[in-house]
């Protein structure tokens, strides 16, 4: 009773005890305000496709604050906190991680250099530029309008406002960030720059060829070199455009002398040979093909592209990550921000079964790490935790070992001391072995006999 009496006095209704009718909350817009929108020469051409799959690929990449192994600077744990929930999860109350990256790559590609501006912060002063500890918890991405000595003026997000606002921020404690391919991108005569200038002539050319006018050349059976003549042509034309444009079916006449050339066929050039030519170098420079838009590149292909175009974006996200926001004691202390991707997500469902046998035989992935690969629960199991190789025979518990043959030995390689002779021990597996290739080649006799 006391459970259901908790629960009525705590129940409530978004729309309880609210006037629908007007709330203000700041200004208001009919599209998001914090959201980038591409330069209009941008987003009328094929750029905005490549764009929008190389930023998706790359906010597909998991980035975390992590400590690092100190001998072999290993991944070693990753470290819950603040800063780890803005790259994984939240990184503003208007975005999610996806989301942010996304908007921090595409922004990249259209203007060459952007800043992730930290908006909250827990510091033991106001200015950042005064301190270098402090612990990020929230970021937006802002356009870079002014540059100085030490600081820079920033185009960014309010969500306080709800507008933008240009504000100052020091490089010290502020992402700058370039984009890895901005002399392909962003120079003024890079590869991507011409073919836009290609592409935007081509739309120019199609948007006259379809304006609707006739480019009709009326030839008059009299010479119009005087005023009067030039006159009466002049009376002449408007007349037929008159009829033209007043008539239910667009229909003219003239007179038996005249003759009318019709010239709104299509001019001749090699603007889209040149457009291909250039998209081709382009895709080239940038790791891109046909197959990887389309989803069918093979596995060269899409190892070809995930190398040459998104580790290079993400390796510049994570290295300014660590250098502005990880102080010189987080460092020392072997914290890093690391990003990685999966490799299964490119590996067809027919290759998933050799590749986990392999993994977990040579003892590189438990059970239930491959388990979660392919979506099933954690086994109860505690060997499905364990890196095992399950198809020799493991010593019992309470010490004792099995009796198949050849577990003594692989007891004894698996416990040997520090001192025992390499030669010794490559002897011992090498004579392991042929002990399996003789147990399967004895299983294969007998089931042919049988």
């Amino acid at each position: 009773m006391a459970n259901f009496a908790e629960r009525i006095r705590r129940s409530w209704n978004v729309f309880m005890g609210r006037d629908q009718s007007y709330h203000y909350d700041g200004p208001g817009f009919g599209m998001r305000p914090d959201r980038m929108h591409f330069r209009s020469y941008n987003a009328k051409s094929i750029i905005a496709s490549i764009y929008n799959r190389i930023a998706v690929d790359v906010a597909l990449v998991t980035f975390n604050h992590v400590r690092l192994d100190k001998e072999n600077e290993r991944m070693e744990s990753v470290i819950e906190g603040p800063l780890n929930d803005v790259l994984t999860l939240s990184p503003n109350k208007d975005q999610t991680a996806i989301e942010f990256f996304i908007d921090a790559v595409q922004t990249l590609f259209d203007e060459g250099t952007i800043a992730i501006v930290p908006i909250d912060y827990d510091s033991p002063t106001p200015d950042l530029s005064k301190t270098e500890s402090f612990i990020v918890e929230s970021i937006r991405v802002g356009k870079i309008t002014q540059w100085f000595p030490s600081s820079v003026r920033v185009d960014v997000y309010d969500d306080r406002t709800g507008v933008r606002r240009e504000i100052v921020v020091p490089k010290s404690s502020t992402a700058i960030i370039e984009n890895p391919f901005y002399s392909i991108m962003n120079e003024p005569n890079s590869q991507l720059q011409r073919l836009l200038r290609v592409l935007n002539q081509i739309d120019r050319t199609n948007e006259q060829n379809s304006s609707g006018k006739l480019d009709l050349i009326l030839q008059l059976p009299y010479s119009i070199h005087t005023p009067a003549r030039r006159r009466e042509a002049e009376e002449r034309r408007k007349s037929i455009e008159d009829q033209l444009t007043g008539a239910q079916y667009g229909i003219a006449y003239v007179d038996g002398t005249e003759r009318i050339t019709q010239l709104n066929r299509a001019v001749e050039n090699n603007l889209w040979t040149q457009a291909k030519d250039l998209q081709a170098d382009l895709y080239n420079q940038l790791g891109l093909t046909k197959e990887i838009f389309d989803g069918t590149a093979d596995e060269a292909a899409s190892l070809n592209y995930q190398s040459r175009s998104i580790e290079p974006v993400a390796t510049a996200f994570a290295m300014e990550f660590q250098r502005k926001w990880l102080s010189k004691t987080a460092r020392t202390q072997h914290q890093a921000i690391w990003f990685h991707r999966d490799p299964f997500k490119l590996v067809p469902v027919a290759q998933i079964a050799e590749i986990a046998d392999k993994f977990t035989r040579n003892e590189i992935m438990t059970s239930n790490e491959i388990r979660s690969i392919i979506g099933r629960k954690p086994s109860s199991d505690p060997k499905a935790d364990k890196l095992v190789n399950s198809n020799l025979n493991q010593p019992e518990e309470g010490g004792k070992e099995s009796s198949s043959g050849g577990s003594s030995i692989a007891s004894m390689l698996n416990n040997s001391p520090a001192t025992m002779d390499s030669k010794r021990i490559q002897n011992a597996r090498t004579w392991l072995n042929q002990i399996g290739t003789q147990k399967a080649s004895q299983v294969e006799s007998d089931s042919e006999t049988s």
